[in-house]
């Protein structure tokens, strides 16, 4: 049974940052490419971004150039770390399986 656990959200002023996890367990980790996406409030599902098997990456344009996604194969990990976090961040952050698994969230508000 796929298992994603996120963490490392929180209360964070506008241009600050945070470090987001995803624990990941129960199918092979390190043959996924994994995502993140985030749920603002009152709004859609948003892609934020990718990593490949390879270790290859992609991002929004509204993240490129603050956010990095990494991974941890050895730890089943998947990380997000977000600089400059905006107002326009605040969101539920998920990480997700290309099937669309994914864990229970966590919450990220950007605010003064």
């Amino acid at each position: 049974e796929v298992q994603l656990v996120e963490s490392g959200g929180g209360l964070v002023q506008p241009g600050g940052s945070l470090r987001l996890s995803c624990a990941a367990s129960g199918f092979a980790f390190s043959t996924y490419a994994m995502q993140w996406v985030r749920l603002p409030p009152r709004k859609g599902l948003d892609w934020v971004s990718t990593i490949t098997v390879s270790g290859t990456t992609s991002y929004a344009n509204s993240v490129k150039g603050r956010f990095t996604i990494s991974r941890d194969n050895a730890k089943n990990m998947l990380s997000l770390q977000m600089d400059s976090l905006k107002p326009e961040d605040t969101a539920v952050y998920y990480c997700q399986t290309p099937d669309g698994s994914r864990g229970q969230g966590t919450q990220v508000t950007v605010s003064s």
